[in-house]
Parts: C-alpha cells; sequence; structure tokens
C-alpha cells in the first residue's frame, strides 16, 4: 500500500470551475482523491488552493457541482485567496493588511474592484490588457480598510498570491506541529510567481499539464513564449512532473538535466468490466474535448464523408462545448452530415459514452497527456488519433489503437474504418488498449508521486 510521508499537502490551480478546463481541471481532482485514498490527512487528502477573484458565493457553488459529481473528498478541502481575503468587519483580512506596505494604486492603471458578501471592496486588482505576461506585473495591487479606503498596497500578483500561501502555511503549522509542507503547483503562472519561495520548510513540486513547443511542435521548434520564462526558473523547483517520457526527454535534450525532471502520468482507475465489441453501438465514433481550434474538429468532420462511403451506419458524436460550436456545426450542415455527425455538448456520463462507442477518435494539434485517449483506454475503447505530440505516440506504442500521419484527413478516415468495419481488429484493438491502460493505474501512479515527495523532502530546498 502507498504511504505518503508525514508532511501538509497543498495542490495550487489557478482556478477549478465545473465544465471548464476539459482533462486539466480532472486531471488535478483525480490527484486529490488518490492521495486521499493513499492516507493523506488521514484520508481527507490535500488541500486544493484556488486563486480566481470570483465572489465567494460563486466559489461555493463550484465546490457543491464537484462534490454532487465525486470529484473531491469534501467542500472543506477547497479554499480560495479571495474567499479568504476579507474581514468580516469589512476590508481586507488581517493577513493581507499585515502584507500591505504604505503606498496607493497606479492612476494610469485601471483596477478592478474584488468586493466581500456585502459589497464592500477589499482588494483592487491592476487590469493589464493585451499582455499574457499580466501575471508577473510589479504593479502595486491595493489593500482597502473597513472604512473603504486603501490602506496600503502588495507589489504586483505575486506578493499578494505569496501572503496568502504563507498565511495558509502558518495556519497548519500553528495546528500540527510545523510537519514540513509540500505543494504541488498544477499552473505555469503560479509557478512562475512562488518559484522564489524560500520557506526552508516548504518543497515545490511542479507539475505540467501541455506542450512547451509552438509548431510545428518538433523538439526543436520554437518554444511557445509563455514557456521561454519557466525554463530559466524550473531548477528551482524540487521536482518537475511530466506527462509522458517524449516529453521530458525532449526537455533534457533542450535544456540539460537539471535533477528536477521526472515522468509521473496522470492515474486512471481501470474499468470494473470492458464492454464487449459486440455490446456497443456499431459505427458509433466519439470524440471528447472541448470545441477549440487546437483539437481541430474539423478535420474529423471533413473525413466522416469518406467513413460514410465504406460504413454507411457510422455516426459521429462530439462532445463538448467551446468557441467553435457554431463553425463546427455550420460545417457539419455544409458537408450534408448532420443525420451521421451531432455536437452532443458536455457530457456527465464519459464512461457511458465510452462503452457505448466503437472507436474514440482525438485529431488535436498537440497534447499534454491526452487524459481522454487513456480513458477511453481503460474502457477498452480503440482509439484513433494524430500522431502528435505529446501522449498520443506514448499510450499507442503496445498497441489499442492507430496512429494516424498529422493532419493527413484520408488516412485519417482510412484509420476510423478500419477500427469500426472490421471485428476481428476491433477485438485486438480493444484487448490492447485494456492492457495498455494498466500503465496508469492510480496504486502505480500514486506510488510514484509519494516516491518523489520522499525524495525531495530528503533533500534541502532547491531555493535555500
Amino acid at each position: 500500500m502507498t504511504t505518503f510521508p508525514d508532511a501538509e499537502y497543498l495542490i495550487l490551480s489557478s482556478r477549478l470551475i465545473p465544465d471548464h478546463d476539459g482533462g486539466y481541471a480532472m486531471a488535478i481532482l483525480s490527484r486529490a482523491r488518490q492521495m486521499a485514498a493513499a492516507g493523506v490527512h488521514g484520508g481527507r487528502g490535500p488541500l486544493i488552493l484556488t486563486f480566481d477573484p470570483g465572489s465567494a458565493a460563486d466559489h461555493a457553488r463550484h465546490r457543491r457541482a464537484f462534490d454532487e459529481r465525486d470529484l473531491i473528498v469534501g467542500v472543506d478541502r477547497m479554499r480560495n485567496l479571495f474567499d479568504e481575503a476579507s474581514d468580516p468587519r469589512g476590508g481586507a483580512a488581517a493577513w493581507l493588511r499585515d502584507a500591505a506596505e504604505p503606498g496607493d494604486p497606479d492612476p494610469a492603471l485601471e483596477y478592478r474592484v474584488v468586493a466581500d458578501g456585502e459589497g464592500r471592496p477589499m482588494v483592487g486588482l491592476p487590469v493589464i490588457h493585451g499582455d499574457p505576461d499580466w501575471h508577473i506585473t510589479t504593479a502595486p495591487v491595493a489593500v482597502y480598510g473597513a472604512g473603504g479606503r486603501v490602506a496600503g498596497v502588495v507589489t504586483g500578483f505575486g506578493a499578494l498570491y505569496r501572503a496568502w500561501l504563507a498565511h495558509v502555511v502558518d495556519g497548519l503549522r500553528a495546528a500540527d506541529g510545523g510537519k514540513p509542507v509540500v505543494v504541488i503547483c498544477e499552473s505555469r503562472q503560479l509557478g512562475e510567481l512562488i518559484a522564489g519561495w524560500s520557506d526552508p520548510g516548504v518543497r515545490l513540486i511542479h507539475s505540467i499539464h501541455t506542450i512547451h513547443l509552438e509548431p510545428p511542435h518538433t523538439p526543436d521548434a520554437p518554444l511557445n513564449p509563455l514557456w521561454t520564462r519557466w525554463f530559466s526558473l524550473a531548477e528551482r523547483f524540487d521536482a518537475v512532473l511530466w506527462l509522458s517520457e517524449a516529453q521530458r526527454s525532449d526537455v533534457i535534450e533542450r535544456f540539460g538535466d537539471e535533477g528536477v525532471h521526472l515522468v509521473i502520468p496522470a492515474g486512471v482507475p481501470a474499468a470494473s468490466s470492458v464492454v464487449p465489441g459486440s455490446e456497443r453501438v456499431a459505427g458509433r465514433v466519439v470524440m471528447l474535448n472541448r470545441l477549440a481550434p487546437g483539437k481541430r474538429v474539423d478535420h474529423a468532420i471533413r473525413a466522416f464523408r469518406a467513413v460514410l462511403e465504406s460504413v454507411p451506419h457510422a455516426t459521429l458524436d462530439i462532445y463538448g462545448a467551446g468557441a467553435e460550436r457554431d463553425a463546427l456545426q455550420q460545417l457539419i450542415e455544409s458537408e450534408g452530415l448532420t443525420a451521421h455527425v451531432a455536437l452532443r455538448g458536455i457530457t456527465d456520463d464519459p464512461e457511458r459514452v465510452l462503452d457505448e462507442a466503437s472507436a474514440f477518435l482525438t485529431t488535436s494539434a498537440y497534447e499534454g497527456q491526452a487524459l481522454a485517449i487513456v480513458e477511453a483506454m481503460v474502457r477498452g475503447t480503440p482509439v484513433i488519433a494524430y500522431d502528435v505530440p505529446y501522449g498520443p505516440r506514448d499510450h499507442l506504442a503496445g498497441g489499442g489503437g492507430v496512429l494516424v500521419p498529422n493532419g493527413d484527413e484520408t488516412a485519417l478516415a482510412a484509420a476510423i474504418v478500419r477500427v469500426i468495419a472490421d471485428p476481428e481488429e476491433h477485438a485486438r484493438l480493444s484487448r490492447e488498449a485494456a492492457q495498455m491502460a494498466r500503465r496508469v493505474d492510480p496504486d502505480r501512479v500514486t506510488a510514484a508521486l509519494a516516491q518523489a515527495v520522499n525524495d525531495v523532502l530528503a533533500a534541502p530546498s532547491r531555493r535555500a
């Protein structure tokens, strides 16, 4: 049985909102549940800390939704910075006032004032328009007093976030006698802002969820500009968790091995049983992803015209929501596919969708781990995927699906036909998929994470 070291555990995410952020949110919540199952905090799991400036009522509603879907252990294990930034008497909480220094908001900037439940201002956030690096601004964040007047400022979002983290950690230490604190950061932006957190009792583990490269996404392709600064800070983390060996290897080849890079994929429980091909809906192909440009759902729609020439009863059900919905619906109609291709919206039962499907299809231009591929494989659903970094090739290395040359819609259609039209081929791929999925069994993944925690706690903080 996996045992984690006796420590306080925090998981940091910029935001967690039901039905937003796709596999990213599901991976974070799954990690927390799996840590709870391994006994962290007596089975209550790590604290999940979020930083989005929504209202306390919004955050309470989000927590209830997660709890009703059994995605969290309990609503008390999720906390938000801005829920805790207000003083019941008005203005900012004591921990935030203590962190503030004399000063005023920048008169040249627009500010978003965040109020408490009574409408009283507590924090004023500088609005940095059109800058993807808004989070590293040193523009003053306004801290309000009980009378609604500015009582001081903190220097940028970094100082605001670190002040709250220090407050949370101080409270944990006061309650437990000074255990070490292990922080698992799930967000690049948060990671950049806390990389210099010098508390010697804190260990920072950073988990990566996406690709770091620009098109054409080859190992030597230009870095995504948002990641350039992060790589200059990577050695400050006590461990960095990559989702695939391919991405870790490419990073080490390009940037060197700082001794912090590990591969720990997201864990996905195996299905209690795999639905036989004979009990699935013949010819049904499904997609589960955001309707976003990078998912290239239009490739799947266009390819399906050729699929129907060989398999006239085939259908494509596309689950998800996003900005591309209207354009994709127009494409379905213009291609004359409304009888066979449908946008189904968000599903609250992806397991049922996958159990009924003859194949799972993904046409993404890039991935981090491609969690949906793993979820399909654990249920024995064969996968058809473009051969893109990172994830599909790792998952399908031992079978369970078909890799298609990136962007080749003709080959994509042929692969779909191959999987759904040949019962023997389908049965073989289904068996392989279920077998390959054992690599991401939660017990195995959680044991690897527990070992990583043991290792970082055994060494001094890399920021000391």
